[in-house]
């Protein structure tokens, strides 16, 4: 009985911490990001967070715990873009996701993702056989999620890509690709395999 009641009492205090130790705009580190909307939060413990201030957060958007979010490639780095990470308002951003911008990603408003989802606008290089391929980098390339996707579980989204409002990616799926409004696409490198039809619903896709 009282090691259930320990227990109760442990849970309850981890939950209080957590929220306690979380960003928000109220915050001295929320404040420091370009923007960062009303009741929204980034969930402590996130693993890595460098230069907020090219990082704009909307509203009642939530970063899950684990999530490694940040513009360029190291802290204090100076990026040419003005905000170079832009996410929406009402988004929810699954643990241990990785958001990693050096030139320019956006994501829309109601955009969810899975655990584990990792998004970035610059890729490695590897032409050069003379040098390895961690010193060599390519153009980055700008990334768009439009409004109310979903990204499952593993997902990731490679530089260039724009994926439409209202997109279902699947679970551990490689986007390589534009993905076109109001489809779903799954695979590595993803295809589409549904899409809505104004007449038919949703069809499949041979």
């Amino acid at each position: 009985m009282l090691g259930q009641l320990v227990g109760r009492v442990f849970v309850d205090l981890n939950r209080r911490l957590t929220f306690w130790a979380s960003t928000s705009a109220h915050d001295s580190r929320g404040k420091k990001f370009a923007s960062f909307g009303a009741r929204s939060l980034i969930m402590w413990k996130p693993t890595t967070i460098f230069n907020e201030q090219y990082i704009s957060i909307g509203d009642d958007t939530l970063i899950g715990p684990g999530v490694a979010l940040s513009a360029g490639m190291v802290p204090g780095q100076e990026c040419i873009s003005q905000v170079v990470v832009s996410i929406g308002d009402r988004c929810l951003i699954g643990r241990g996701s990785g958001i990693v911008g050096h030139f320019s990603i956006k994501i829309g408003n109601d955009v969810w993702t899975g655990h584990h989802v990792y998004i970035t606008d610059q890729n490695h290089g590897y032409e050069d056989v003379t040098r390895p391929i961690s010193q060599q980098s390519q153009p980055e390339r700008p990334v768009v999620i439009g409004d109310g996707s979903w990204l499952g579980h593993g997902a990731v989204v490679l530089p260039g890509v724009t994926i439409g409002k209202h997109v279902v990616i699947g679970a551990n799926s490689v986007v390589t690709k534009d993905i076109p409004d109001f489809s779903v696409a799954v695979g590595s490198p993803a295809k589409v395999i549904r899409r809505y039809d104004e007449s038919l619903g949703w069809v499949k896709v041979d």
